[in-house]
């Protein structure tokens, strides 16, 4: 098998319900990369599951910036791809970033992503939402970010703040040159939405993404996040997952 030209470095905590389904899709769509997967200290059966899916499995603190730093820097590739362990990659996808990479100006880029669920909240979510970050040059992690190694390096990885790693690192990436949108969706799972409610979540990431723009502190904005998604689900584990910023 030739060496792998991207290495997706997949974050996770306590995922074991569903991380042997995503990373057997991995898999089969991105069969060339190199996986990495960084376990931020689940106590369940995830690092089990994943170990024979993976090239590589980390542990680390919890921490969604820690654990993407610690991923980028034990990959072999010079091409990163940062992806949610509860999504799923379109066909393609590895000829899609590099073909936006043949282009020495483009420093990274991101997926669109769908939500697979009826409902216009959901379609204003995977649509209206994608236009409107654009004008407010706000991108979030669920898209699948991936950049050239060497951008990764310059910029310093994801800063390790209480909320919004993934949008600092956004602008920073797009600081450095020319980022790609590339068309093909990354289907995200709606657990946030069903565990929280599809409308309030969205007036909810409406409502940070605003105030990040405003300039808002980084530790307001993870407290406004805290009380305004806290719900109870049935399962406390997911709830935690669910109502973490940083994952």
């Amino acid at each position: 098998m030739p060496s792998p030209s991207i290495s997706i470095i997949v974050p996770a905590l306590n995922e074991a319900a569903i991380i042997e389904r995503f990373l057997k899709q991995l898999r089969e769509r991105a069969a060339t990369a190199e996986i990495i997967l960084v376990d931020g200290g689940s106590s369940d059966e995830t690092r089990q599951r994943a170990a024979h899916l993976c090239d590589r499995v980390l542990v680390t603190s919890p921490g969604r910036a820690l654990q993407m730093n610690t991923g980028a820097k034990a990959a072999s590739t010079q091409v990163l791809w940062f992806l949610h362990a509860d999504c799923e990659v379109p066909d393609g996808c590895l000829v899609e970033i590099t073909r936006a990479l043949h282009d020495s100006l483009i420093v990274g880029g991101f997926f669109r992503i769908r939500i697979p669920r009826d409902g216009i909240v959901y379609r204003l979510t995977d649509s209206f939402a994608h236009y409107a970050g654009l004008l407010l040059r706000i991108r979030f992690g669920d898209h699948g970010f991936f950049c050239r190694r060497t951008v990764f390096d310059k910029i310093g990885g994801y800063p390790d703040v209480p909320l919004m790693e993934d949008a600092e690192f956004f602008q920073k990436l797009r600081r450095l040159g020319r980022v790609a949108v590339l068309q093909p969706r990354l289907v995200v799972s709606p657990r946030r939405y069903e565990a929280i409610g599809p409308v309030r979540l969205s007036l909810i990431y409406g409502l940070i993404a605003m105030l990040y723009t405003a300039r808002v502190p980084l530790p307001l904005l993870a407290a406004i996040y805290r009380h305004t998604c806290h719900r109870r689900t049935r399962a406390p584990t997911f709830e935690k997952n669910l109502l973490d910023p940083l994952g």
